[in-house]
């Protein structure tokens, strides 16, 4: 996952939601964002040829599955460029990957069945760590890296977290990442840890914060 820092010189960013028309840029921003990450070295094993292959259709299944399931998306657009991406996962869902049988499917032909096994397992775990009671899910975000370092990141996590709070039903946002360079920058966004996932020989690191919906945290007499 990727964030950056503020710079008052670059173009107004605009909010959009997304929908499958921006699935190919979706695509390629995630799998810009992921392909180095620990995590989906280890899952997608990049020691063994065709790493790239099953990295870019993990994230190709994974996509088409959120737009099947009515989640939300969201993006940065710069210049008419979108340049960084979330997908939220609704507080209900709380999706098991295991139960669904066409993705499972089409995640063992196009990355074998070794990989999305792993897959499944991490997955799962994740799940065995999230917080009652129900919170979203933010499995992925992503900053085109020709625009990191610009706040795009943070922006866009903002933009998640207020989403967030419009939904009564959930009590936070939870995401994950494998990557301890960006726990600085989440702890600064108020996140704080719900435990870790040991995946080879580092951690993935599973955060949580709290996000009061806005029925509850408005003042009382306001609207």
């Amino acid at each position: 996952m990727t964030n950056g820092s503020d710079n008052r010189n670059q173009p107004e960013p605009v909010i959009v939601r997304l929908d499958e028309t921006a699935a190919n840029e979706a695509r390629s921003i995630l799998y810009h964002a992921y392909r180095n990450e620990p995590t989906f070295q280890y899952l997608f094993d990049h020691r063994r040829p065709g790493y790239e292959q099953r990295v870019r259709a993990t994230i190709r299944e994974l996509i088409d599955l959120y737009y099947e399931l009515r989640q939300d998306a969201v993006g940065v657009m710069v210049n008419d460029t979108l340049v960084a991406v979330a997908f939220i996962g609704d507080p209900e869902l709380r999706m098991n990957l295991a139960d669904q049988f066409s993705w499972r499917i089409r995640m063992v032909l196009t990355t074998g069945f070794a990989a999305t096994r792993r897959y499944l397992d991490y997955h799962q775990k994740i799940r065995d760590l999230l917080p009652q009671p129900l919170a979203h899910q933010l499995p992925l975000m992503g900053v085109n890296p020709a625009y990191q370092n610009r706040g795009y990141g943070r922006l866009l996590l903002k933009t998640v977290e207020r989403l967030c709070s419009e939904n009564p039903r959930g009590s936070g946002l939870v995401l994950d990442t494998g990557n301890s360079r960006y726990l600085p920058f989440y702890e600064s966004e108020g996140f704080r840890s719900l435990g870790k996932i040991q995946l080879g020989d580092f951690e993935d690191h599973v955060l949580f914060r709290e996000v009061q919906p806005e029925s509850k945290s408005a003042a009382p007499g306001q609207n």
